[in-house]
């Protein structure tokens, strides 16, 4: 395992917006479970995760013989319920259980299929129903919601989910297990995620990733981030995320340091735990290190330790990086990833300046192709042109899981994937978004897909035709709107009702926030409704918003 090793921005001259891998940064061709056992025997005392929720509640650590004493244990009694290849969902919000199931389904040679713990019924039966999962590990309740409930009221309808546990009871349920049953042998192409991640459809779809891509994806992303060898990295990024479960988890695995999970997002708390806990590193959406910057506590903090703040998923403002370099005294990088590439794939140097690392999402990382691409012919564009992002490499998924005929748009018969999102190139191989095909909302670092929305809200009888698109907001960078055309003989439901309406339906961060009535919608001269002019009136206020105060319960 490399050690201490950082990748910095290549000098280069491009006469085209075509990105050739640059393999000269050695792949990691290891199973999380090698991973794993390399680490115990390299390092066996050191620290390898912390669990670090709120206070009162207890720290707890293990070092990384422990993690793999008891991912080893866990494994068997997996094994005790399920075969090697057998998908296992985890519907839990972030916590200690669901780290070591995901180290012990990997060591299992299981599939973690990944569910969002917002997620209600409906949307928990599409993720259950279309990865054929035959186990559930879920916690007992969420935000209100009777997890165990939902999931005894879903079994009947889903024939291959033969099992489901309480998360909560993870270690008695680790403690029924076979020492003699061998623990099979896992490759590093092997699935060990599906991850759902939405289209232009609206329906969730079933990356299917792998240990190759997971762990190296993360690792370099923890190499160009200067992260150093045995390391401290605090995250609060949600785990059933490419960013919380890999990205954070595996990076800092991967470079043989602590990672430090805060279950939930608290920036007072997170500042405590920079402190406490020594974090030389700190990945969060943007709205997490805006909020870190403006609490009351940062100033009287010892921050010292803090080297590096990672961050993207949505805009990244240019005064955010200042501050952040400035106040907390440390260096800032951004990425660019995707789930179907099993993380990050293109990132800046914290050594970029400020109006590098504000205006492109870096260089992209080492073993990845990339062009960008004219989306109708595949030909690569010129340099400063915009295209769609194509990529090639190790880093692409397998597919996606259970998909008609026909429906996986985004794989190229030729190993390239398409991204959907348009950026322009530089000559120096620097990425910039100008937009995305996929018109996909980036709430906070949340992918929000409007037609999943937009099918919810036209059974409203009061509605007759709806948009919903993504709105300008100085705290989450987006926010969901929507914009409505009534039924001529409806009357106008107020705000409040129709985003109850969604909630009951939705997880509620895809319910509307902003609520718009229109007489028509701008089309085209073909009659094709402009989504991108319905943004720009809401951006410059042109269209009046309905009166609506977000319940005190839904904030977050």
């Amino acid at each position: 395992m490399s050690q201490g090793t950082t990748i910095v921005p290549r000098n280069v001259k491009l006469t085209c917006s075509h990105w050739e891998a640059d393999h000269s940064a050695a792949l990691m061709n290891i199973s999380f479970g090698d991973l794993l056992r390399q680490l115990a025997a390299e390092v066996p005392d050191r620290t390898g995760f912390v669990e670090a929720p709120l206070p009162p509640q207890p720290t707890r650590r293990w070092t990384y013989a422990q993690l793999l004493q008891t991912g080893e244990r866990s494994a068997r009694a997996l094994l005790c319920h399920f075969q090697p290849g057998d998908k296992v969902a985890v519907w839990s919000p972030s916590c200690a259980e669901w780290v070591l199931l995901q180290h012990a389904a990997a060591l299992a040679g299981l599939v973690l299929v990944t569910v969002n713990p917002a997620y209600l019924g409906a949307e928990v039966h599409h993720v259950l129903s279309t990865s054929g999962a035959a186990g559930i590990f879920h916690a007992p309740s969420y935000r209100g919601v009777d997890m165990s409930e939902v999931v005894a009221g879903l079994r009947p309808s889903l024939p291959e989910l033969r099992m489901s546990f309480d998360l909560s009871l993870w270690d008695s349920f680790s403690a029924d297990s076979d020492p003699s049953i061998p623990l099979p042998q896992v490759s590093p192409q092997d699935v060990i995620q599906i991850q759902f991640t939405s289209g232009t459809t609206g329906k969730p779809k079933g990356a299917r990733l792998h240990h190759l891509g997971l762990i190296n994806t993360s690792h370099f992303a923890a190499q160009r981030a200067t992260f150093p060898d045995g390391g401290v990295w605090a995250t609060a990024m949600p785990l059933f995320h490419v960013g919380g479960s890999a990205g954070s988890h595996y990076g800092a695995m991967s470079s043989r340091g602590t990672f430090v999970l805060q279950p939930v997002f608290d920036a007072g708390d997170m500042l405590r735990i920079v402190e406490e806990e020594r974090v030389q590193h700190i990945h969060g959406v943007p709205t997490m290190v805006i909020r870190m910057l403006e609490h009351p506590d940062r100033p009287r903090r010892d921050l010292t330790s803090l080297r590096t703040v990672m961050s993207g998923g949505s805009l990244v403002p240019e005064w955010m990086v200042r501050r952040a370099r400035e106040e907390m005294g440390c260096r800032f990088t951004i990425n660019y990833g995707q789930t179907e590439l099993n993380g990050v794939v293109c990132q800046t140097s914290p050594d970029d300046s400020v109006e590098r690392q504000t205006s492109s999402i870096g260089q992209p990382s080492p073993h990845a192709e990339l062009k960008i691409a004219d989306p109708a012919t595949g030909a690569v564009r010129p340099l400063g042109e915009p295209g769609e992002i194509w990529v090639r490499g190790y880093q692409v998924m397998h597919g996606y899981y259970n998909l008609p005929e026909g429906a996986d748009t985004a794989m190229v018969e030729d190993g390239w994937l398409r991204t959907g999102d348009i950026a322009a190139m530089d000559e120096q191989g620097y990425l910039r978004i100008t937009g995305r095909l996929k018109d996909c909302i980036i709430r906070g670092g949340e992918n929000i897909y409007p037609r999943e929305i937009e099918d919810v809200l036209h059974k409203h009888p009061a509605v007759h035709e709806v948009n919903v698109v993504g709105a300008p907001d100085a705290q989450w960078g987006e926010v969901v709107a929507a914009v409505i055309r009534l039924h001529p003989d409806a009357a106008a439901p107020d705000a409040a009702e129709l985003f109850q309406y969604c909630r009951e339906r939705l997880a509620g961060y895809k319910a509307p926030v902003r609520w718009y009535y229109v007489e028509a919608f701008p089309t085209t001269t073909s009659g094709k409704i402009q989504k991108f002019a319905l943004r720009q009136l809401i951006a410059d206020g042109k269209l009046e918003p309905q009166p609506f105060v977000k319940p005190e319960r839904e904030r977050a």
